[in-house]
């Protein structure tokens, strides 16, 4: 029997599909776009693809993410709060805390021993420290987003990037150029920036010796560093930590097909806690 989990995100979908073990057996990763169903859908054909399966092989379907409602051959709803959550425990079982760097959103979530959600914070009002944020400075460097992280490491102190609007960082990357900054330098900074507001974040729940860091940003190593440097510890970043959502999407819905089908209701992170 497999279960699948989809996460569409504001940047990227994802989906994730498992065997009866938890074992992962296929993945998916594109971008969400304008038309949110159909991300939803091809997210979700995709992985059926990569695990060799056809969607009559997967008894349960989970969706999660801002765009989870529209997953309209899912089966039920968890938020992605919970979903980072249980896929983090499930790969990492010591995670105490979770910071999880998206698109457009940055989370910190602290769970119990058990894997419940014990409490979480999130900057969802604004995209600065997110990967729109990164994206800006690499849009006006004209450089790609997965040389960022290598270049920001051989940088130098000394640059100040204090702009908290993804709108202005631009015209302040900008100037930082007109006076004859490496390009290098201001990489850094940019990632001290997010990594310091980053931490500022998590210590509003906690930082537990063990940290699981998802989320595309998570993929980036000067984003990776930063944060460890200034924790004075190591993080967790697995392979697929882009799919953390998706696959706690994918491990509820096995557990609901296990169960047989009965009721799942959405619970809410602090529904979670309160048990």
């Amino acid at each position: 029997m497999l279960a699948a989990g989809v996460d569409v995100g504001s940047t990227t979908s994802k989906a994730v599909i498992i065997d009866d073990d938890r074992r992962i057996v296929g993945t998916s990763l594109l971008q969400t776009g304008a038309n949110v169903v159909r991300a939803a859908e091809s997210a979700f054909r995709e992985a059926l693809r990569a695990a060799r399966a056809e969607d009559t092989d997967v008894g349960f379907v989970v969706g999660t993410g801002y765009g989870r409602y529209k997953i309209h051959f899912g089966d039920a709803q968890v938020t992605e709060i919970s979903c980072h959550a249980r896929g983090a425990k499930t790969l990492y079982p010591g995670t105490r805390t979770i910071i999880d760097i998206g698109g457009q959103d940055t989370k910190a979530i602290l769970v119990a021993e058990n894997g419940d959600v014990v409490d979480f914070c999130m900057n969802d009002k604004c995209a600065a420290g997110t990967g729109r944020f990164l994206e800006s400075a690499a849009a006006v460097l004209d450089i790609p987003m997965d040389e960022l992280g290598p270049l920001s490491l051989s940088g130098q102190e000394g640059v100040q990037v204090t702009n908290v609007c993804t709108v202005f960082v631009e015209s302040e990357i900008m100037s930082h150029l007109a006076a004859g900054r490496k390009m290098e330098d201001i990489l850094r900074a940019v990632h001290s920036s997010i990594a310091s507001r980053t931490i500022a974040l998590a210590r509003r729940v906690g930082t537990d010796p063990e940290i699981t860091f998802t989320g595309g940003v998570s993929k980036n190593i000067g984003m990776v560093q930063g944060i460890e440097q200034r924790l004075g510890t190591k993080l967790n970043v697995h392979a697929q930590s882009q799919h953390m959502g998706a696959l706690g999407a994918a491990i509820y819905a096995m557990e609901r097909a296990e169960r047989g089908g009965r009721e799942m209701k959405e619970r809410t992170p602090q529904e979670v806690a309160a048990q």
